[in-house]
């Protein structure tokens, strides 16, 4: 199993960078359902959030890229039934990815809720926003 930056999935995604990207496109096309990439938590909050920040990708075109890498034999996604759960919730919501990421991990860690300052984060399930002496 080989570790797979955030960087590499961007260039093989959006070929932005000849280079850089024939390199990931080689890496990537080369992974085997024996010999699989690997992609952290991290990477694919990292990789929506570039998508979304950097390349103005639409949110419902990111659900589908991360739907992609979930169901693609050649890659294995940290803890996968989470971030399929996180999927399902950013879909349904207009929450940030990283949000729903949040909210699932501490379910699946049977937290009570998840304590946030996000307004926006709190309507997620299990989350609660918690007072405080400024504007949010």
């Amino acid at each position: 199993m080989i570790g797979l930056d955030t960087n590499v999935l961007v260039r093989y995604l959006v070929q932005d960078h000849p280079g850089q990207a024939r390199a990931a496109s080689t890496l990537i096309e080369s992974l085997t359902p024996e010999h699989p990439g690997w992609i952290t938590q991290v990477v694919l909050v990292e990789l929506v959030w570039v998508l979304d920040r950097a390349y103005r990708v639409e949110r419902a075109r990111i659900a589908q890229i991360l739907e992609t890498l979930l169901r693609t034999k050649e890659l294995v996604v940290e803890a996968a039934d989470t971030a399929w759960k996180a999927l399902r919730l950013y879909r349904a919501s207009s929450a940030d990815f990283a949000d729903c990421l949040i909210a699932c991990a501490c379910m699946v860690a049977q937290c009570d809720s998840i304590a946030t300052f996000d307004r926006k984060a709190a309507h997620l399930p299990g989350m609660r926003l918690i007072a405080h002496g400024g504007q949010a």
